[in-house]
């Protein structure tokens, strides 16, 4: 594996369409939905667009004795598609690893909310839930946190979700004040060992992992270390109990496949997921670099994973790209910024954010 050496330039991706009809330009596809209507049959239109198509021609202009009827417009262009970023480098043209913040205790489970233009994370022994606003200052959002870890965003609502690993449940509140109600707190009537991470599918079905990190033995309820899926209904259904310490959780771009990192045994894990949230029994994805954390993917479905040795970067079939070096040990990752194309990144007593090319989910 590499060890990716660091620096400031970005690589730019540019994809252009043009379209261009004798009897009347094409409308310019766009990346939301369909293009305008062609110029008239006098006026040629060049488009340029996001992968868009541009729209037939339209009709030439007809003249009879002095009469002239003007040529319609075409129909309007395709609309765009993503980039597609397969067998892109995603260390390539990284930037510099920048300090953002400093002087925290332990701080976990960073989280990019777009709809604040923020960064969110936990500091878990003084459980406390700060944030980065655009202007790089820090302030705290929440107090008493109940030791939260990883947080996570519901998709298409003002909400997010909670890891409280010392009150030992899964809570969700608005974006807006820190105010969190109960999830789920136990499986199968047994309290939860201490909740580490989550991610939340597109429907809303919430998949956490549940270490017990600093659990007295006499307080176990369940002997195992668990990951599970919360359904919409708020039934919690075991995924995986056979993990030595599962931790970081992801999904792919298309939330086909589950990632968990078993922080115990240094392992990544595949679930395949069904339409309806049920996932299929894991299968070995590939060991890691020691201490395997929290993680996240981007775009291209590769994976950012936080080890000993620093953002262990791998393929979505688990071979290496390569290793993005931090200063501290880092615990958790996340994309975030107006583009999406920022690595935030807890490191045991400080924040750091890093640019790349391929955005991520946040």
């Amino acid at each position: 594996m590499r060890t990716w050496h660091l620096a400031p330039c970005l690589l730019a991706v540019s994809l252009a369409a043009c379209g261009d009809d004798s009897a009347g330009g094409g409308g310019a596809g766009t990346t939301t939905g369909a293009g305008e209507g062609g110029a008239d049959a006098t006026t040629s239109v060049t488009s340029t667009s996001n992968a868009g198509t541009g729209g037939a021609g339209g009709e030439a202009a007809t003249t009879t004795g002095t009469t002239t009827t003007a040529g319609s417009g075409g129909a309007g262009g395709e609309g765009g598609s993503a980039p597609s970023w397969e067998g892109v480098d995603p260390l390539e043209g990284a930037g510099e690893v920048e300090p953002v913040a400093s002087g925290f205790s332990f701080v976990e489970g960073p989280l990019w909310l777009p709809s604040l233009d923020v960064l969110r994370w936990s500091d878990i022994p003084p459980q406390r839930i700060h944030q980065l606003d655009a202007g790089d200052e820090v302030s705290t959002w929440r107090e008493d946190s109940g030791r939260s870890n990883g947080l996570a965003l519901v998709p298409g609502e003002d909400r997010m979700i909670a890891c409280e690993g010392g009150a030992r449940r899964i809570a969700v509140s608005p974006l807006d004040a820190p105010d969190f109600t109960l999830v789920a707190d136990r499986f199968e009537g047994s309290r939860f060992n201490a909740p580490n991470d989550a991610i939340v599918r597109a429907d809303g079905t919430i998949f956490v992992t549940d270490p017990d990190y600093g659990l007295p033995a006499q307080d176990h309820e369940i002997g195992f270390n668990g990951v599970y899926r919360i359904d919409g209904a708020g039934v919690v259904h075991l995924v995986d109990d056979g993990r030595v310490l599962p931790n970081g959780i992801a999904l792919s771009p298309d939330e086909t496949i589950l990632y968990v990192a078993d922080n115990g045994a240094s392992e990544l894990w595949s679930y395949a997921v069904a339409d309806d949230g049920a996932t299929s029994e894991g299968a070995l994805l590939t060991a890691t670099e020691p201490g395997p954390d929290g993680m996240t993917v981007d775009d291209g479905g590769n994976l950012y994973v936080t080890t000993s040795a620093g953002i262990d970067v791998r393929h979505a079939d688990g071979t290496p790209w390569g290793v993005i070096p931090i200063p501290e040990t880092p615990a958790n990752c996340a994309f975030g910024g107006p583009d999406r194309n920022v690595l935030y990144v807890t490191a045991r007593t400080g924040l750091y954010r890093v640019q790349l090319t391929i955005p991520g989910p946040p």
